[in-house]
């Protein structure tokens, strides 16, 4: 017999993701791949990652700028490379930084065909993405999103719970019909806050026993 604790018709509609980190390899994956290439020291990098990430970053931070649209990138990676410094004594390249940067942020084939199977089910699939400028592949994103929401575009970010409200209105849905997944726990928290069923992504299995939870079985 079957697990009798699970629903047997999905508690939600829409099921939305993150990029970073979520659709892709992880981040420290992608960017320590870039920090060992560039000889950048990682305690410094990691300093200024909290100072401009952490949940006390002050609001008029690069990072919280570059994702609302107000930095362009070009503005950013000149911050960013005012900042760093390398093991070796090397000056830091800032033009093309960010594409550096996320070069190795290649998409993970189980949650492509996890999306791409919850699409195929007729579930409503949506994209929620703080940008750190266009880098994504857009054939992919077509394919695999419905509804697909880019921070830099619309001017708000994650954990701003306007920018979820903003896309359950984008998807059509209540709260309590939809389901996010993140890699990052204060925007989890931001998307429970508002009413909607939300996960810390770390693995597509983990993602798959979430949605099970929910009676979505892909």
């Amino acid at each position: 017999m079957g697990d009798t604790t699970l629903p047997e018709q999905p508690l939600v509609d829409a099921l939305v993701f993150d990029w970073g980190g979520v659709l892709t390899v992880s981040v420290p994956e992608f960017v320590g791949a870039w920090l060992h290439a560039e000889a950048i020291d990682r305690e410094v990098y990691g300093r200024i990652m909290r100072e401009w990430m952490s949940r006390d970053a002050l609001p008029d931070n690069p990072v919280y700028r570059l994702e609302t649209g107000e930095l362009t990138v070009p503005e950013f990676e000149r911050l960013l490379a005012a900042e760093l410094i390398t093991t070796t004594g090397a000056a830091i390249d800032e033009n093309g930084l960010l594409k550096r940067m996320f070069g190795g942020a290649a998409p993970d084939p189980a949650m492509v065909e996890l999306v791409r199977k919850a699409r195929t089910a007729g579930l409503h699939t949506a994209l929620l993405s703080n940008s750190w400028g266009e880098g994504y592949p857009k054939d992919l994103l077509v394919e695999l999103f419905d509804t697909i929401v880019i921070s830099g575009r619309i001017g708000l970010r994650k954990p701003d719970e306007r920018i979820y409200r903003h896309t359950l209105d984008q998807v059509g849905v209540d709260a309590g019909r939809a389901v996010f997944f993140d890699d990052a726990p204060v925007n989890v928290e931001a998307a429970q806050a508002v009413g909607m069923h939300a996960f810390r992504h770390t693995t597509a299995d983990d993602t798959r026993v979430n949605l099970a939870t929910l009676g979505v079985n892909l």
